[in-house]
């Protein structure tokens, strides 16, 4: 079996192009997950300063941030690590990441963006705060204790992945070539023939919302499935307007949350 949250990385590694860059850059900076009141606002704010200037800092903001009463920071390295080399990818231009660091930094953006776009109750029930320090950030924000939590977690990877092939089918511009082009890719990147196989039999699939959609269980899910299909779509036709209107009808989101999600990934909300 392979790696889910590895191969999560490697697809945005090899398949990363300037839009899922730019809304990506958008959350981590200080007009999105950066901006003051949000869980990782310390540790994201000076990412999107430009350059890599508040990338050497960011494992002591996490350590400051996470490493509470009931965790140490080495004890979440998919919040620190991950999150850092997500933010040294986006706006250092590294390419040496490995990809299960890069794909925590992707579980990890797409966690905090649903507590951020969920709000209120929800939010202060989910995350660390300075009332309830003893709170356990979701899991992307934290590494599995349990071998529940880590199957728990390989499938939230595995969700995400589905969900952004899923969008990206939407307009049928994947064909064999593409499907071609994108498992050479992940096979130069080093991803597992079963993983390589496994994006492959996705992208051949006819595309399904109700499939996906029954397969969240919680708000929090529902978000980053949302936000995962944003990430990977242009939104420059009117199919693949209308397919995340009706993924957001579908999974239950309320305008308020889906505007969230658009102004923290910098995307104008589809009208």
């Amino acid at each position: 079996m392979f790696d889910a949250r590895e191969l999560l990385g490697q697809v945005m590694r090899g398949g990363m192009g300037s839009s899922t860059q730019s809304r990506l850059g958008h959350a981590l900076g200080p007009q999105g997950l950066g901006a003051g009141g949000n869980p990782l606002s310390d540790l994201l704010k000076g990412f999107g300063q430009g350059g890599t200037g508040g990338f050497g800092g960011v494992r002591d903001a996490a350590r400051d941030m996470l490493g509470g009463a009931s965790r140490t920071a080495q004890e979440n390295p998919v919040a620190v690590g991950g999150l850092a080399a997500l933010a040294g990818a986006i706006f250092g231009g590294r390419t040496g990441v490995p990809g299960g660091a890069l794909g925590g930094g992707a579980l990890g953006l797409l966690a905090s963006l649903a507590l951020s776009s969920l709000g209120g109750d929800r939010q202060a029930q989910a995350s660390p705060t300075q009332e309830n320090p003893a709170a356990d950030p979701p899991l992307g924000l934290r590494e599995p204790q349990t071998p529940e939590e880590e199957q728990e977690l390989q499938a939230k990877a595995t969700l995400v992945l589905q969900a952004m092939i899923n969008a990206a089918k939407a307009d049928g511009s994947i064909d064999q070539g593409e499907i071609k082009r994108i498992t050479g890719q992940l096979e130069r990147e080093g991803a597992a023939p079963e993983a390589r196989e496994f994006i492959g039999q996705e992208m051949l699939k006819p595309v399904d919302m109700d499939a996906l959609i029954r397969k969240v269980r919680t708000p929090q899910a529902a978000v980053e499935v949302y936000a995962a299909s944003l990430l990977a779509i242009e939104l420059d036709t009117p199919a693949e307007r209308d397919y995340l209107r009706r993924l957001a009808q579908g999974l239950g989101l309320a305008p308020t949350t889906v505007q969230r999600v658009h102004d923290t990934l910098g995307v104008a909300t589809p009208t």
